[in-house]
């Protein structure tokens, strides 16, 4: 007998998953999320790119000179720059000393400039870049030199931009003088003999291991670096000389024996005009100028904000090792008040 209709089994029809529909709109949400922070971040990057080209020039010349009020009126127009020397004359101080003469000699209202010097000296080319650049400087503006703990050798070389119209101060306390060429050289020859060391270099010619700190200078290597070393001296004796209007080149010679002359008896010698401290050396500017209402600035060279980001102010301060021991084995003339120059990895 058939089963009754109502009965009979009627076709299951698949209801839909109640965990399925959430899942499915959690994956839709976390793709348009996923989107959308993706569109933030291009978006955010080329705004920042923007950003970059537009302001290009606060991130690359921050390494330029900025002017710091030091005294006098500060809502004064007229100014008088003071342009510092210290330590070692050498890269990359070179390069900021050089862009604080530029930034002077452009300026119309600095109508003067106070050298400043606390340095041994350094580097001949160095010195002799600073030195140039200074006399283009005096053509417009006067120079009064403030010298500082130690103004020696290079830093002796460069305040002889003053010219004879300008004035050299020195504080009582000052070791200047130094006048000379030094080039280091170390002769380990004994010590590579008794270790057995034996330095033979291939080269092309008779003198380019000339300073070879493992076997003596030859009488003919020796001719040609006291030759080089003269041209140096030569041209240091000539630029006292020119710009020293109380001294003549055989008293200069006499006195340029390398020794250090505190500043009595540097005034003495002829090598300063006064002795006194920098507000001494600001009222001579004064003077000369007739300037009554100044301003008186310091160029100073802060980090940019690339360095900053870059972390390159801090990469700066610790130099390659294999650089600087490469560095050091390369023969440089310096007008240095010291007998040892430079020590590997110590630039």
């Amino acid at each position: 007998m058939d089963e009754n209709p109502s009965e009979q089994e009627k076709p299951v029809v698949a209801q839909p998953d109640s965990t399925t529909q959430p899942k499915q709109k959690g994956q839709f949400k976390h793709r348009w999320l996923m989107r959308g922070l993706v569109a933030l971040l291009l978006i955010s990057f080329f705004i920042n790119l923007g950003f970059y080209f537009w302001f290009q020039e606060y991130f690359t010349i921050g390494s330029g000179a900025t002017e710091q009020f030091v005294t006098g009126d500060q809502f004064a127009k007229k100014k008088i720059a003071i342009i510092s020397i210290s330590g070692t004359i050498m890269p990359p101080f070179t390069e900021r000393i050089l862009q604080s003469i530029k930034k002077a000699q452009e300026d119309d209202e600095v109508k003067a400039v106070l050298l400043e010097i606390d340095s041994p000296g350094g580097f001949v080319a160095d010195s002799h870049q600073i030195y140039h650049r200074l006399v283009q400087l005096r053509e417009t503006k006067p120079i009064v030199v403030s010298m500082k703990r130690m103004a020696a050798s290079g830093g002796y070389y460069v305040a002889m931009a003053a010219g004879e119209k300008g004035v050299i101060f020195a504080e009582p306390t000052t070791w200047t003088g130094s006048l000379g060429v030094i080039i280091p050289r170390f002769d380990l020859s004994g010590l590579a003999e008794k270790v057995g060391i034996v330095s033979d270099p291939l080269k092309t010619g008779e003198f380019k291991d000339a300073l070879n700190p493992f076997r003596d200078l030859t009488k003919r290597e020796r001719a040609i670096w006291d030759h080089i070393l003269d041209e140096s001296y030569q041209r240091f004796l000539n630029v006292i000389t020119d710009n020293r209007k109380n001294l003549n080149y055989d008293q200069v010679k006499k006195l340029a024996t390398g020794q250090i002359y505190p500043a009595t008896d540097a005034k003495e010698n002829g090598l300063i005009d006064e002795i006194g401290y920098q507000e001494d050396a600001l009222g001579r500017l004064q003077e000369i100028t007739g300037l009554k209402k100044v301003c008186v600035i310091r160029y100073s060279h802060p980090m940019s904000l690339f360095d900053i980001l870059l972390g390159s102010a801090d990469a700066n301060q610790v130099e390659n090792r294999k650089q600087a021991l490469l560095n050091s084995t390369v023969p440089r003339a310096m007008y240095l008040a010291s007998w040892m120059g430079e020590m590997p990895g110590w630039q």
